[in-house]
């Protein structure tokens, strides 16, 4: 387990305390929490990959370079910035010494360190990530959250420390939620003094820590106590504000503490609180005080610009326009204000409140400009007190802490929020005592009724947003795959765990004045999940009224997650236009589907024979064998040299990924009237006899019954006719699965598909921008990458029957590709030449060509995006359809995909 920034901080103290020159590295690797052994194999030279005396370079973590006293430490210290030697191995930090200073520099995000050796202990945080603490992007985000975020965090490794017996968690959250109440107010005058509360704990308490507990229980009673009700206190108790609202209202015992802790409480309190922003610094804590997440802070709160994506096409931009419409109306902007006082918010799966917070504070703007257009038209100046109520503030969160947090962060943003008023109009409502707080329950809300905590009101709206847990299904917990069940009944086990959240918001607003709009996975709206997810969603008679389409989801830290999501937004059915969102632009449709394009809700299934005139497109071979009936080049070239007369038994073995990368493997192919003969080749028999065992252990009865003909494959698909392969999985970033033609002597894998016996002119089709649009709209991922399925991409996708000399024509566009493609396979793979950053001019030219000429078959005018390609092919898709219920089989009778 990874040291706290406590241990380190101590570690580190007893290195400087005693100093070694020669054994100071090694020391300080130990003290970040690495094991012994490794220490051990950079002493003995195992792990260092420098030869030169006074160096050590670690793979991925480590270059270090001791110079003597008279060296010139800051010329070398540039020169290894950026010196092939020093960053070849990819070191995580480059730190040169000459044992009075040392310097550093983190290569990942490059901060530098410039400090007297014997100071280390005081920037310890420096090298966190040695020990998975990362740090933020200080220079985009405010340093004051930061800094106060590290302290909290040293503070809470502190207090559990001092107490390892206290195993009441809850206790310990609302203490620490009591604790960052009290440094903000005495920072930002909701405390009549400056630094009330740190000065009081510095004056009235042990230096050893021994009374501080004690201290604060008596304080934070007060601080729930009404003037008129404290008898008997010392002054500067008494001088403290009655708080109230709830957070100091229950008796929570306080932790103990000791010299140390109560030492980095005051540290804690010296820090500048004013400047703390509550929408991400609740999130900050989390990540800090949370042991889970701790290994890379931040990564879990989410930037401003991306929850505003939510709130400005939910409700804001509607509530703007309002205001534009109702500028020089009294009336109208009276009604507006009234509206907007009894509007909802409500997050079911909150967290630490960003998205609350960040729609809080947006209303309370919005509040401003309605109440400047009415001094602007009544020539005075207002009065009047915001009526926006953090009692309208609703939200759901598991975690006990996040959900302490919530509550402390609207109380925070509103106190922020009420400053910015006063500055505006002059008057505010009293700081204290608190009123009560937004309505944050702490439960599973994929199991509490919404309703309940959130309850519909005549006249008012109800607004529900957030970015609930997405998690796929092989990532849920038990808890969590029972939850699903729970929402979806039996066809709950294929789909994310997101789905909980969407079936919900679809009961909760249906026949209601509610909407609501989700982040989520991009997955939600592509394969199967569609059909499975959006017909429950829908079927309340709801649409969807806005949407992002697929985007690169962007924190605040410094590592940002690599995942692409959606904004979905559902309402109850509309004639007001809908939106969809791609960047900064958008379109207005009539309807948006499922899949995010404009069109009726359309839901592509599984089916298991082509819709289109095209031939079957098969799953590979799958050989379940564990290696045995595969072979590499040496294994194939050692097993023909002694039996040359058994070469008809191999065969080429190709996969998706040893077809795009040029990688070779064969394997055997066994006919049951060759077996006896072949069983007396040891070779051989010694790979069926382990096939044997493998499958009569397997837990798998169907594997377990082919343990008797080892020789066979599990599944064998091939055939004796050329084909083509389609890798399954592709990465997204190219603009084409590359596809291949094969012979007879290939048996295509299973990580592969494969369509036997097919003519040219379909191979122009499925490596075509329309097809490839339609594979992006419909398929599955794995992670980003394209997951290629036939009976979901292949056999729905529409094409429009071709004439002969369609099909011809298209067949030379693939002459063009395939010969354009050979002019590099010599030295390169197809994963060099499909790279769209690498692929040559005259390849990525025969694509686009043969684009034109495919797109000519859906219609003549040339189309003007992908979104129209979508759309057309949906279009398309449903007629298809339709005719098919009617009809029976599409193409009934007629060969798939041979020329008519």
């Amino acid at each position: 387990m990874n040291p706290n920034i406590t241990q380190i901080e101590a570690n580190v103290q007893k290195i400087v305390q005693d100093f070694q020159k020669d054994t100071f590295i090694y020391d300080l690797i130990l003290a970040y929490g690495f094991p012994k052994n490794a220490v051990t194999l950079l002493l003995k030279g195992n792990a260092n990959l420098s030869k030169v005396a006074g160096e050590i370079e670690w793979k991925k973590k480590l270059f270090f370079k001791a110079v003597s006293a008279d060296e010139d430490l800051n010329a070398l210290f540039e020169t290894l910035k950026t010196h092939k030697l020093a960053i070849r191995h990819d070191p995580r930090f480059i730190i040169v010494t000459n044992f009075e200073t040392l310097l550093a520099r983190d290569t990942k995000t490059g901060d530098t360190l410039d400090i007297p050796i014997l100071e280390m202990a005081k920037h310890v945080n420096f090298f966190g990530p040695w020990a998975g603490m990362e740090t933020f992007q200080i220079r985009e985000e405010n340093p004051a959250d930061v800094k106060a975020a590290m302290k909290m965090a040293k503070l809470y490794a502190d207090i559990r420390k001092d107490n390892p017996e206290n195993a009441d968690a809850h206790d310990l959250n609302i203490f620490l939620s009591r604790l960052l109440f009290c440094f903000f107010a005495e920072d930002t005058g909701i405390f009549d003094v400056p630094n009330q509360f740190t000065a009081a704990v510095v004056s009235t308490t042990q230096p050893d820590g021994s009374d501080l507990n004690t201290f604060l229980d008596r304080l934070f009673g007060v601080l729930n106590t009404p003037p008129q009700y404290r008898t008997d206190l010392p002054a500067f108790l008494d001088a403290f504000k009655y708080v109230n609202g709830g957070l100091f209202r229950n008796v929570h015992k306080a932790p103990v503490f000791t010299r140390r802790s109560r030492q980095t409480l005051i540290d804690c309190g010296g820090e500048d609180w004013s400047a703390i922003n509550p929408d991400i610094f609740g999130s900050m804590m989390q990540g800090v005080i949370s042991t889970e997440q701790r290994g890379n802070l931040g990564m879990h709160y989410t930037s401003v610009p991306n929850i505003m994506k939510v709130i400005e096409p939910l409700f804001l931009n509607d509530l703007k326009e309002a205001l534009e419409n109702a500028k020089g109306n009294l009336k109208k902007l009276t009604a507006l204000l009234q509206r907007l006082w009894h509007i909802k918010i409500f997050d079911p799966a909150c967290g630490s409140g960003n998205f609350l917070i960040i729609a809080y504070k947006e209303m309370r703007q919005f509040e401003m400009a309605i109440f400047k257009e009415i001094d602007r038209v009544n020539g005075t100046y207002s009065n009047q007190f915001s009526g926006i109520a953090l009692s309208n503030f609703y939200g759901i969160e598991i975690d006990d802490f996040a959900h302490e947090l919530a509550i402390l962060s609207l109380w925070l943003a509103e106190h922020q929020m009420n400053q910015a008023f006063f500055k505006a109009f002059g008057v505010v409502k009293p700081a204290l005592p608190l009123m009560q707080s937004g309505h944050i329950v702490q439960g599973n809300a994929t199991r509490l009724n919404w309703a309940e905590i959130c309850p519909h009101t005549e006249g008012g709206e109800v607004f529900v947003l957030g970015n609930p847990p997405y998690l796929g299904s092989r990532n849920q917990d038990e808890i969590q795959k029972e939850d699903m069940k729970a929402a979806f009944g039996k066809d709950y086990k294929s789909l994310d765990y997101i789905a909980c959240w969407l079936i919900k918001g679809s009961d909760f607003i249906k026949n209601s004045n509610a909407q609501f709009a989700f982040v989520s996975t991009n997955s939600i709206c592509q394969g199967e999940q569609v059909a499975l997810i959006w017909r429950k969603v829908l079927h309340n008679d709801l649409e969807i009224s806005f949407a992002h389409k697929s985007f690169k989801w962007s924190n605040n830290a410094k590592d940002k997650a690599a995942v692409i999501v959606v904004i979905v937004g559902i309402r109850n059915a509309s004639s007001r236009e809908k939106r969809i969102y791609l960047g900064d632009k958008y379109i207005v449709s009539s309807n948006i589907s499922p899949y995010l394009t404009s069109g009726n809700a359309v839901y592509v299934t599984r089916r298991s024979k082509p819709l289109s005139n095209v031939p079957e497109c098969t799953f590979g071979s799958m050989p379940n064998d564990g290696g045995n009936l595969l072979l590499n080049k040496d294994e194939k070239n050692i097993f023909l040299q002694n039996y040359p007369q058994y070469a008809h038994l191999i065969k080429k073995f190709l996969g998706a990924q040893d077809f795009i990368n040029g990688t070779e493997r064969w394997c055997f192919v066994i006919d049951d009237d060759k077996l006896e003969e072949v069983s007396n080749i040891e070779f051989i028999a010694k790979r069926l006899l382990s096939i044997k065992k493998i499958r009569e252990n397997s837990t798998e009865s169907s594997t377990r019954k082919l343990a008797e003909t080892p020789h066979k494959f599990y599944f064998f698909a091939h055939k004796s006719t050329d084909s083509i392969i389609i890798p399954r999985v592709s990465s997204e970033r190219r603009e084409y699965i590359p596809l291949g033609f094969l012979n007879d002597d290939t048996v295509i894998s299973d990580s592969a598909n494969a369509i036997y016996d097919a003519d040219l002119w379909i191979f122009a089709v499925l490596t075509s921008r329309m097809h490839m649009t339609w594979v992006r709209a419909v398929c599955g991922r794995l992670k980003t990458d394209y997951r290629y399925s036939s009976s979901l991409v292949y056999n729905n996708f529409p094409m429009p029957p071709l004439s002969i000399l369609e099909q011809k024509e298209l067949e030379q566009h693939v002459y063009r590709i395939v010969e354009a493609r050979e002019r590099y396979l010599i030295d390169k793979t197809l994963a060099d030449i499909y790279d769209p950053d690498k692929m040559p001019d005259d390849l990525r030219q025969a694509h686009r060509d043969n684009d034109a000429a495919v797109e000519r078959m859906y219609r003549k005018r040339p189309f003007e995006s992908d979104e129209e390609r979508l759309a057309h092919l949906f279009k398309l898709y449903e007629e298809m359809i339709a005719a098919e219920k009617v009809s029976g089989t599409l193409f009934e009778g007629v060969k798939k995909g041979k020329k008519k």
